[in-house]
């Protein structure tokens, strides 16, 4: 099946197996887990963005719509994986959150600095990683708005997902 999404899916940068399943579960709870793609490593997210290795089938590995991007990364860290990414011309257009645990002022000014669009600290709680997808839901609605195949952007009886209220849209501490 094609992604529905616009955009192409969302492509999350994290090592952290526990991070991995919480983000996979509010994806699944509001019904875009098929809009989810991970990679564990710096090097797997530049194979993944580069199209090569296993990463080389685009139909299965579609180019993201929004890369969602640890820190503390194996081999290659966030900060360098975010570096490649704005020196690659086909990649000036694709929005990169940084999602950390980091909350030092020198990784967040690095980050935005090096052309992140959004610093996003990681969330005390399960539960709270829902509001993490709404953040970006709200940042970016083209990421979960309906695709050529008409599916919705979120299921019915999902409400306040796309919140338009000015604290949902303020919010970067979970």
């Amino acid at each position: 099946m094609k992604n529905p999404c616009k955009t192409g899916p969302l492509l999350y940068v994290e090592d952290d197996e526990n991070d991995i399943f919480f983000v996979q579960m509010a994806f699944n709870k509001v019904g875009f887990g098929h809009l989810l793609r991970t990679a564990r490593s710096g090097p797997e997210a530049v194979d993944y963005l580069s199209g090569v290795g296993s990463y080389a089938n685009s139909d299965l590995h579609p180019r993201p719509g929004l890369l969602l991007l640890d820190l503390n990364l194996p081999a290659l860290s966030g900060l360098e994986v975010l570096q490649w990414v704005r020196a690659q011309p086909r990649f000036h257009s694709l929005p990169v959150v940084i999602f950390s645990a980091s909350i030092r002022p020198d990784d967040q000014r690095r980050a935005l600095q090096l052309g992140a669009d959004d610093y996003l600290e990681k969330p005390s709680s399960p539960m709270k990683f829902l509001n993490v997808l709404g953040r970006l839901a709200e940042k970016w609605p083209a990421l979960f708005a309906a695709g050529p195949s008409g599916l919705p952007a979120r299921p019915p009886g999902q409400p306040g997902l796309l919140s338009s209220s000015p604290a949902a849209r303020s919010v970067h501490h979970f």
